[in-house]
């Protein structure tokens, strides 16, 4: 590969190639799995972006697109012969239309950033990622991600009009428009979501809500995980659709609360969070149906917030939690399967038998209103647990299928779930997903080996330096 011709289209200041700065982009949040790319790409505009795509086409240079890193399932792992284009440096907020309730911007501007923009409007915007203050929207729209309050509002694809992306040629197009509707194919639902297999997004129109009138937040305890789950399901079962119902069980309250102090019951077998909004006479009727429901299923304690600061206490404690994960484990890995509501108690009792059978810690907290579950699988790099965890974690996602769930809610596939993808789909829908893959991007190039299995992928997977066994047993040198 030659700098040279990236540096032509984009300024030396902006192709990074020294294998310090390099080491930065070998990972995502799935930090397992590490892959060093041959260069990096910072371009600053969607004709630099372009530019770039068209170099690798004309070359065959396999790239990845990446905006802050946050993923979890290693979508933005690098290949190693191959480029990383970086759209961190596209973070303009175009517009803020409050009269159509719309914003315009790129990529790299942050989730929370809209919501900031918008707010002097009376307007938000709705997917809510617990690592929003960091995450991008480019990276929302390849993951389709949703959040704490997407069992009431959706996920990303519920909010997005229209995106311009550059496709595996380098040719720019919008998908979409200014009307929700469109005749034809669903062209832009096929992009959200995709992983970035199907092209770039440089630029994105979002869809801006009326803030609710009356937010209603409280935290009920439960003296167990399968009482708390139980909960869930009358909630639901009772026609009341919460803006959020999280869980969290006893090790993920211990080190949030070590974390962010948000008052939690340190103590408790499990927590939910449950929050209503809308017009007042609406929340407050069914604040008190959920009051109801938490006790009958014997909840220990009821905490109500007084106001805006308890309600904002309450969340950050809810979403530090992966964060805070490293308090209580040196290495974790973040599963994102999904099962029926009615089969939360089953499918946490499970969780726990495997992870007792295998030796590995695992910490639950989750999305409970929409059977999102996000156990968080701990172990020691330094101990050799990293396989065992591994082993594990994919146990856990696979488990979600075989009670009627699915791998990934909000997270993705990526390279850390592409070997289970045949537990949920059959080879003809496999087929039938690469057809439309290819029908973008013919020569494979943008973000490859990442959401089908591969041979490379299930039999050689990346991530950190493990012995040859011949090296093991002292038969043959590393030099």
């Amino acid at each position: 590969m030659d700098p040279a011709e990236f540096v032509a289209v984009l300024g030396a200041e902006n192709v990074l190639t020294d294998p310090t700065q390099l080491r930065t982009y070998e990972c995502d949040g799935l930090t397992g799995y590490r892959v060093v790319p041959a260069l990096v790409a910072l371009p600053r505009t969607t004709d630099e972006v372009a530019a770039t795509v068209r170099v690798c086409a004309r070359r065959g240079i396999p790239f990845v697109a990446r905006g802050a890193g946050t993923g979890l399932s290693g979508g933005a792992l690098p290949v190693a012969d191959g480029i990383v284009i970086s759209l961190q440096r596209l973070r303009r907020i175009i517009e803020v239309d409050p009269v159509n309730r719309r914003a315009v911007v790129e990529p790299g501007v942050t989730n929370r950033d809209i919501s900031r923009a918008a707010a002097p409007y009376g307007l938000y915007y709705a997917p809510d990622p617990s690592s929003q203050q960091v995450c991008t929207i480019g990276g929302n729209v390849a993951e389709n991600s949703g959040g704490a309050h997407c069992l009431k509002y959706g996920f990303t694809v519920h909010h997005v009009l229209a995106a311009e992306v550059v496709l595996a040629d380098g040719t720019v197009t919008t998908l979409g428009g200014d009307s929700p509707e469109h005749a034809g194919y669903d062209l832009l639902g096929a992009f959200i979501g995709s992983e970035g297999t199907l092209g770039v997004v440089t630029k994105v129109v979002v869809r801006l809500l009326p803030k609710p009138t009356t937010v209603s937040t409280m935290v009920a305890d439960f003296g167990s995980v399968a009482a708390a789950g139980d909960t869930v399901t009358d909630i639901i079962g009772a026609g009341i659709v919460p803006a959020a119902i999280e869980m969290m069980d006893n090790l993920a309250i211990r080190a949030a609360e070590a974390a962010v102090h948000a008052g939690y019951t340190v103590d408790a077998a499990a927590a939910l969070i449950v929050e209503l909004d809308g017009p007042p006479d609406e929340v407050d009727s069914q604040f008190d149906q959920v009051l109801e429901i938490c006790r009958r299923h014997g909840s220990t304690k009821l905490r109500i917030a007084a106001d805006p600061a308890e309600r904002e206490a309450i969340w950050r404690g809810r979403k530090a939690a992966f964060a805070a994960a490293g308090r209580i484990s040196p290495n974790y890995f973040v599963q994102d399967g999904v099962v029926p509501r009615v089969r939360l108690a089953e499918v946490l009792g499970r969780i726990a038998e495997l992870a007792a059978g295998a030796g590995i810690r695992v910490a639950n907290v989750f999305h409970a209103g929409d059977g999102n579950l996000h156990p968080l699988v701990l172990y020691d790099e330094a101990k050799g647990e990293h396989d065992r965890a591994e082993k594990l974690s994919t146990a856990i996602a696979e488990l979600c299928v075989e009670l009627g769930g699915s791998l990934s809610g909000e997270h993705g596939i990526g390279a850390d779930k592409a070997c289970s993808m045949p537990v949920m789909f059959s080879e003809d829908d496999l087929a039938t997903m690469k057809r439309l893959r290819a029908a973008f991007d013919p020569a494979g190039l943008c973000n490859p080996g990442k959401i089908f299995p591969t041979p490379r992928l299930c039999g050689e997977r990346p991530g950190p330096f493990r012995p040859h066994p011949l090296e093991a047993a002292g038969l043959i040198e590393r030099w």
